[in-house]
This record gives C-alpha cells, sequence and structure tokens, in this order.
C-alpha cells in the first residue's frame, strides 16, 4: 500500500512487478512453443508458420501504437480509474481467452494440412493477431503507468529491482509450466496447456490491482492534459503528427533499436530451447526444465549485484550496452553445446546479463520518457509505449525469418536430427542471437546521447512542469 508520507511502499512495487510477471510469462509460452507447436506438432511447414507471423508483426505496426494513441485520450470511467487502469485489466482477461485460442486448432484440419494448408495457416494468423490486440491493450498501458507513477531516480531504482525480481519468475514460469502440461508429440496437450496458461494470467490480474491503480494526483495530470488538448489546435495532435514527433527524438530510437536486437536475440533462444531439448539433448518436454532453471538463478543472482551498480554509477543508458555485451558474450559459446550441463551452465551465466539489462531497461526508457516529456511540454507515453511494443514485437518475425531460413538450408522437415539440422538448431540457439545482442550494443553506443547529468537536470524541470 501507499505510505502517509505519499512514498510508494514496496508491495505495490512488487503488485506492478506482476504485469513484468505476465507479460515474461506469456511472451515466453508464446515464443518458446507456438512457432514449434504449428511446425512439428501440426505440421503445417515452416514456410508458411513464418509467413504467419510475419504477417502478425506487421500487424503489430498498426495494433500497437494505434492502441497506444486511442488509449492515451480516453478510457471507461478514466476520471475515477484513470485512463490506464480500465484498459489494462480488460486487455489481460481477453489475453487469457485469446492465448487459448491458438492450440484449438480443429482436429479435421490437422488431419488434412499436410495436403491443405491453408485452413491451419489462416487459423494461426487470426489466432495470433486477435491475441496480439488484446496483449497490447494491455502490455502498452501498463509500460505507460511506470513512468508517472514512479517519479524520482530513487524510487525508479527501487521499484524496478523488485519488479525485476518479480518479473523474472514469469520468465521462469514462461518456460517451465507449459512442458508440465504438454509432451512432444501429443496435439491434444497443448490445449490443455494453454488453458492452464490463461488461469495463470487471471490471477495475475487481481494480483496486479494494486501497483496499476493510479493514484488521484495521476488522474488530475490527466484531466489536466485533456483541457489542454482541447484548446490547442488538434491537428498537432492527430496520429501521425503524433507519431512523426515521437520518432524525431534520437535517443528513443536507439532505444527501441536496441529493444528489437536484444528482443530478436532472446526470441530465438527461448524459440530454441525445445528445439535443442527434443533433436539434440533427446529429452523429454519437461526435461528443459533445468536448463530454464540455470537462467533463472543466474538472473535472480546478478539482481543485487546490478541494483547496487545502479545506485552507484547513476547511469541506466550506459549500464544497457554493458548488459547487452554480456549477454551476448556467454550466449555464443552454446553453439557448441551437446549436453544439459553445458547449457544449464552458460544459460546460467546468460542469465546474469539478462537480469541486468531487465534491470536497467526499464529506468532506462523512463529517463527518456523524461526528456521527450520536456521537450514537447506534453506527456504521450501511450504512443511512445506503442511504437515501444511494435518494435519488441516485430522481433517475432525476425525470429520466424530466421528459423525458416535455417530449418530450409539445413533440410530440418527431412530429418531433424541430422548433423545439419542440429547445426542449425544450435545457430539459432547461440550463435545469431549472440549477434543482436552485439549489434544492439554497437548501434546503442553510437546513437544515445543522454548522460546522468541530462538525467538529472530533466528531473528538476519536470517537477516544475507537472506533467
Amino acid at each position: 500500500m501507499k505510505r502517509k508520507n505519499g512514498e510508494i511502499g514496496s508491495g505495490v512495487m512488487a503488485s506492478y512487478g506482476v504485469g513484468k510477471f505476465l507479460a515474461e510469462f506469456l511472451t515466453g509460452a508464446f515464443g518458446a512453443i507456438v512457432f514449434k507447436f504449428y511446425e512439428t506438432e501440426i505440421g503445417l511447414a515452416a514456410g508458411y508458420a513464418a509467413i504467419a507471423t510475419i504477417i502478425y508483426s506487421l500487424w503489430n505496426a498498426v495494433n500497437d501504437p494505434i492502441i497506444g494513441f486511442i488509449t492515451n485520450r480516453r478510457a471507461p470511467l478514466s476520471h475515477k480509474l484513470g485512463r490506464r487502469f480500465p484498459w489494462i485489466i480488460i486487455g489481460l482477461l481477453l489475453s487469457a481467452v485469446s492465448f487459448v485460442l491458438i492450440f484449438a486448432v480443429p482436429a479435421s484440419w490437422q488431419a488434412q494440412v499436410k495436403s491443405n494448408p491453408i485452413p491451419v495457416f489462416i487459423w494461426m494468423v487470426i489466432s495470433i493477431c486477435l491475441y496480439d490486440a488484446a496483449y497490447s491493450l494491455w502490455e502498452v498501458n501498463y509500460q505507460s503507468v511506470y513512468p508517472d507513477k514512479f517519479r524520482s531516480q530513487a524510487v525508479r531504482t527501487k521499484a524496478a529491482a523488485i519488479s525485476t525480481a518479480v518479473g523474472v519468475l514469469g520468465v521462469a514460469a514462461g518456460f517451465v509450466v507449459p512442458p508440465l502440461f504438454f509432451s512432444y508429440g501429443d496435439v491434444g496437450s497443448y490445449l490443455v496447456s494453454g488453458w492452464v496458461i490463461a488461469a495463470i494470467a487471471v490471477v495475475g490480474t487481481l494480483l496486479i490491482i494494486p501497483g496499476i491503480f493510479e493514484t488521484k494526483g495521476m488522474i488530475e495530470r490527466f484531466k489536466k492534459q485533456q483541457q489542454l488538448n482541447k484548446v490547442e489546435a488538434k491537428k498537432e495532435h492527430g496520429f501521425f503528427p503524433s507519431m512523426k514527433r515521437a520518432l524525431s527524438h534520437r535517443d528513443l530510437i536507439a532505444f527501441i533499436l536496441l529493444l528489437f536486437l536484444y528482443q530478436s536475440g532472446t526470441m530465438c533462444m527461448t524459440s530454441s530451447i525445445h528445439y535443442v531439448g527434443n533433436y539434440i539433448l533427446n529429452v523429454p518436454s519437461s526435461g528443459t526444465t533445468t536448463i530454464f532453471a540455470g537462467m533463472l538463478i543466474g538472473t535472480l543472482l546478478s539482481i543485487p549485484l546490478w541494483s547496487f551498480l545502479s545506485k552507484k554509477l547513476k547511469n541506466n543508458q550506459r549500464m544497457l550496452l554493458i548488459t547487452s555485451l554480456v549477454m551476448a558474450l556467454f550466449a555464443f559459446p552454446m553453439t557448441f553445446g551437446r549436453t544439459k550441463l553445458f547449457f544449464t551452465i552458460f544459460m546460467a551465466l546468460w542469465g546474469f546479463g539478462f537480469g541486468g539489462f531487465w534491470t536497467f531497461m526499464t529506468p532506462a526508457m523512463a529517463d527518456i520518457v523524461d526528456a521527450i516529456v520536456i521537450k514537447d511540454k506534453r506527456r504521450d507515453d501511450g504512443i511512445l509505449m506503442g511504437i515501444r511494443a511494435f518494435f519488441m514485437r516485430f522481433s517475432y518475425a525476425s525470429q520466424a525469418i530466421v528459423f525458416w531460413v535455417i530449418h530450409r538450408l539445413t533440410n530440418f522437415s527431412s530429418d531433424p536430427t541430422s548433423k545439419s539440422s542440429q547445426m542449425g538448431i544450435s545457430l539459432h540457439m547461440a550463435t545469431i542471437p549472440a549477434l543482436f545482442f552485439l549489434a544492439g550494443a554497437i548501434v546503442f553506443y553510437f546513437m544515445n546521447t543522454l548522460t546522468p547529468e541530462k538525467v538529472a537536470k530533466n528531473k528538476e524541470e519536470l517537477s516544475t512542469l507537472d506533467i
């Protein structure tokens, strides 16, 4: 709960962190099993699965920024509950329902997928796009709460550390829970797993309420912003002018490019784990739990250290760059892994960098939002988070393209256990992700301009604007 002196308590921060749990839980489960489900369990050719995923990613180009723009202006009962809270709750509940639909492919279509793949292809496209619309509705608004609710550097650092610790459990759950309810070769078990995931999402929706509930100050600032919008020229705040204005900020572009490359690398790794377990390690679906546990342990152990460094260095932007390099360093050796112990050790080491990136990602974005608010003299967090969400989830397309090309080159569909197929799996498990992380660090190093001095100055000026 919120303390009497106005300081936000740890319980509220932990509740807000449930949003990170849900985001990573759903993203991890989606990324780890959806592509493999359609390619290896349903029998849809990798090319069709890749095209469906690309369509889904292009849908994001329209879906996320528009949802951010619309919800930035209005919401049901916004003057009582705030402009974010209603959308988050509605979006989460719809996400739970739509996730189940992804695995509810009619049995008659499954039987004919080799001779007529179009019905299954259409089901995949529609179901994942419906899921994405619901996911965007809550996640864009959830991310927008952070810079407005947690406004000081100290509070942001603490909230990020607590949220990261809670969120890491979501990463683990997204990878560990689904395999407990599905088995390789049993198509129906994936639907059972989908229902379990949906149930967990509903429980998380209840737990997130204290963390996303908007204060009177947040609601009053929203009302003030609405009044300003009414008296200003409407053309300045249309969708395309707002998008153009947001994309004119260099630091935002640097950040979303870094996130896209980070998410592309992470998606390739997490989507590869069950390919590794099935075709390299030859273990059941639950046999990958040890590997994910290694990543979880490494991530959790890293959080106190990264939080300590954050307080000392007070440079969220630079720390993002460093953690990206750490992820690249420990991802690459997994190219040569052929035992479960090897993968477990290096996933733990990779988790060390992953935990750091998580710790600094949200505060770094909040610093960038502050700079944009000061320059534009208005708060368009929904649009900014919509753009951020688009680039992050466009990584699904990059992952699908990587898998499709590699599986095609290695003739995966004919013999997934051949030496060439195993090498292909190793490439999209480790080598290519390492290159993504390295590229992100390089781009961010040359493009980002925010220094600790600029961040401190922005916070001082923001306190006088009350936006």
